[in-house]
């Protein structure tokens, strides 16, 4: 299979006291660079977590966002009493932070109400959360990664669509070639024999010849053939195939420019300016593959 970088999926799971809330996303990167946007409650699964998508992803900047939502079981949190031990410690904790920074900020009734086991029964224990988080953690990659492979290939038929017209270009500038170098040769040879009239025949063959091998494309079409044939192979072989395709664009358009600057004849330069556009055209999807 090929996969993109770009993905996404959101899961939610109802715990009872709270509703857990992941969303996973990324888009293209050199490397695998993961970030997290998880609340407090859960930043000690971040090490876990991190190991479960390097398992999984392979390259992309990926984003990982998460928390503990209200759910309907702690809605109601009119009905409950605050810990009145904790409620002290954290009035005396505040006191004597106060008294060496006078100018700190008072805790606020929300800072209060969320402070771990300030509500008693709405602290979910963190072995429970740990086993729930990875479990949903798990099926959200699995969505995940199933979004990169539908777009990976989306991305991978673009560009076989697009090598198999530079395959096409490429079989019609082979049998214009002969022709053209022909047409050239004979215009060289004209100006030579008008510009030098003491040269000789064999001389002026001579020097046509040199000229003629240094114009001859013949090459160029036949390694571009040989990378097309190379890309397709990659694509059909799938997996991480991204540094591998970029690989092989600076290689096409390597070809692709030296056939246009060699080129002796109109048709040959246009083929190979339109070899060029579908080359960029394919670099920009390559870019989005893993």
């Amino acid at each position: 299979m090929i996969y993109s970088m770009t993905g996404y999926a959101v899961l939610q799971r109802d715990l009872g006291l709270a509703i857990l809330h992941l969303e996973l996303k990324s888009v293209n990167s050199r490397y695998l660079d993961i970030t997290f946007r998880i609340g407090e409650e859960l930043r000690f699964l971040e090490m876990p977590l991190r190991d479960l998508i390097a398992s999984r992803i392979g390259r992309g900047k990926f984003e990982c966002r998460g928390g503990l939502l209200p759910s309907s079981a702690s809605a109601n949190v009119r009905e409950q009493s605050a810990n009145l031990d904790l409620l002290a410690q954290l009035a005396n904790l505040q006191s004597q932070v106060r008294s060496a920074l006078p100018e700190a900020a008072s805790l606020t009734v929300a800072d209060v109400l969320r402070w771990p086991g300030m509500l008693g029964d709405q602290t979910l224990p963190q072995d429970l959360l740990q086993t729930e988080c990875l479990a949903l953690a798990a099926k959200a990659l699995d969505e995940f990664v199933a979004t990169r492979e539908r777009e990976g290939a989306k991305l991978a038929a673009m560009i076989l669509e697009r090598a198999e017209r530079i395959s096409e270009l490429v079989k019609q500038a082979e049998p214009l070639l002969p022709r053209a170098l022909a047409e050239y040769q004979e215009r060289l040879a004209l100006k030579l024999r008008e510009a030098v009239a003491n040269l000789d025949e064999e001389r002026i063959r001579q020097e046509i010849g040199v000229y003629a091998a240094r114009i001859d494309v013949a090459e160029e079409l036949s390694r571009l053939a040989a990378h097309l044939g190379e890309l397709e192979r990659v694509l059909k072989k799938g997996g991480a195939v991204g540094k591998r395709l970029d690989f092989l664009m600076q290689e096409l358009n390597r070809e692709a420019n030296t056939l246009s600057s060699k080129s002796v004849s109109a048709e040959i330069t246009a083929i190979g300016l339109e070899m060029k556009l579908l080359i960029e055209q394919i670099r920009e999807q390559v870019q989005n593959l893993e």
